[in-house]
């Protein structure tokens, strides 16, 4: 593909030349720009025809006239041998240059048989070997009215005093035209660990797409999601207590589908180890067992849907199943496995969001509203709880939001997993939430929580600063 460089040349003799010429221009700058990033694409085609432009100024400051009827044919003016030297030099020089900065200039260049996304055909060399990386910094000073509150989260500050909630460590790039690759690693005061890790295929047909690693389970709306998106610095309790402080999650695979339906309509299943406290606390937990059969799996189902009301309004609906083997019977002659000791997760959510597309300030309003149903069948017993999560946030300016949250999370006798969540447990939250940028916040949130089984609530408030530097999604602005 032509430089700029070549382009200005072409260009100022163009605009000196006839409509055939000015024809030819154009359709190279076409093909130029269809090679680039789309930012710098304008950005060649401006300054080309700036200086094109300024090199027949007289063409560009006169006024308008009737064109005169083009020439015959046969007498259409050409470029000199000099200047048609001068180009294809110019071309030349400009070919080396893309093939020693590694420009990949078009498909041809790529490996026979390659029919991967245009976006990777135009990738460098560089970017390929060297990924988005960005670092996500989340860190609080909180207190609270005892010295054991009831956090529910891994991330979550759970003391009086300063607490680093997480410092993440996010990669990403494109592997070749078939794969993708990303990679989130946490360091907390405790040490490192591997969040989530996974390939995700970018070319699959009949609008498929696979990933495969380890990966957040898409049960519900904010388990498959980062602190950093979440609107209150603190997890929620029904997730703590079903799912686990770090969010359910596992090694395995997942396939999705989109539907050709007239409404955004996306089918997923995905299959995984249910191990760990931290992420599968209702399933085999910290009591993994060897894999038998399919069923000793974690297995998911869900359905998410999008409904575009008008320009201000969009629905968001998604219904969730999980079911796999928990704990209970490891000890017992072969419980461990049957279906006799399995837990079935239920949930839904619902996200409303009206957002006026005609206010400049970019004010927002959202409601967010999760429940989840979980049964764990223990050999001789079935034991059922249930939890709901509800936020409304108000983004009434351009640096400003409010926002309130209520959950009610009810318990169970004799729970192995939760022994003293015996009653409901309910906790009011409220914040109020400072954007100096894209890329910080400084969120200032309180909350009363009140168990059922303790004589008086526990209040908290904290200050929760996050910034974030690198290639990563910005913060909504």
């Amino acid at each position: 593909m032509p430089s700029p460089n070549s382009l200005v040349l072409f260009t100022a003799h163009a605009m000196l030349a006839n409509e055939k010429q000015l024809s030819l221009m154009f359709a190279m700058l076409d093909a130029y720009r269809h090679s680039l990033h789309p930012r710098a694409a304008r950005q060649s085609l401006a300054v080309a025809l700036l200086i094109g432009c300024v090199v027949a100024s007289p063409r560009c400051h006169a006024q308008p006239t009737p064109p005169p009827p083009p020439p015959p044919l046969a007498s259409t003016a050409q470029p000199s041998p000099e200047e048609q030297r001068l180009l294809r030099d110019s071309l030349q020089a400009d070919r080396r240059g893309q093939s020693a900065s590694g420009t990949v200039p078009n498909a041809a260049s790529l490996p026979a048989g390659t029919g991967g996304p245009a976006a990777y055909r135009r990738q460098s060399l560089a970017t390929v070997m060297n990924p988005n990386i960005s670092l996500i910094l989340d860190v609080a000073a909180g207190w609270f009215s005892v010295e054991k509150p009831l956090q529910a989260g891994a991330h979550d500050p759970n003391k009086t005093g300063f607490t680093l909630q997480q410092l993440e460590l996010h990669l990403d790039a494109a592997v070749d035209p078939y794969f993708e690759l990303q990679a989130n690693l946490v360091f907390t005061e405790e040490g490192v660990e591997v969040e989530e890790a996974y390939a995700r295929t970018l070319s699959l047909p009949a609008a498929l797409q696979l990933r495969a690693g380890q990966f957040f389970t898409r049960l519900g709306r904010t388990n498959a999601t980062h602190p950093h998106t979440w609107n209150f610095a603190d997890q929620p309790i029904v997730n703590g207590k079903m799912l686990g402080g770090d969010g359910l999650r596992g090694v395995g695979a997942e396939l999705s589908w989109l539907s050709p339906l007239p409404w955004y309509a996306e089918v997923v299943v995905s299959t995984q180890m249910g191990t760990g406290a931290c992420c599968a606390r209702s399933f085999w937990g910290d009591q993994a067992q060897p894999v038998r059969t399919p069923t000793d799996l974690m297995q998911l189902a869900r359905l998410q849907q999008f409904f575009p009301l008008n320009q201000d309004w969009s629905v968001s609906w998604g219904l969730s199943a999980a079911t796999g083997p928990n704990g209970s019977g490891v000890g017992t002659a072969g419980l461990a496995t049957s279906d006799d000791v399995r837990t079935d997760l239920w949930a839904t959510d619902l996200y409303v969001r009206y957002r006026p597309v005609a206010n400049r300030a970019r004010v927002a309003l959202s409601w967010q509203t999760e429940a989840m149903l979980r049964r764990r069948h223990g050999g001789d017993r079935v034991l059922q709880d249930w939890g709901v999560t509800s936020e409304l946030v108000w983004r009434y300016d351009l640096r400003h939001a409010a926002g309130i949250r209520v959950e009610h999370v009810t318990g169970v006798v004799d729970d192995p997993l939760d022994p003293d969540w015996t009653g409901a447990r309910q906790r009011l939250t409220a914040q109020w939430t400072l954007f100096p940028s894209h890329f910080s916040r400084l969120r200032f949130q309180t909350s009363v929580d009140q168990p059922s089984w303790r004589s008086k609530p526990i209040i908290a408030a904290f200050v929760a600063l996050e910034v974030l530097i690198g290639a990563h999604g910005s913060h909504e602005f």
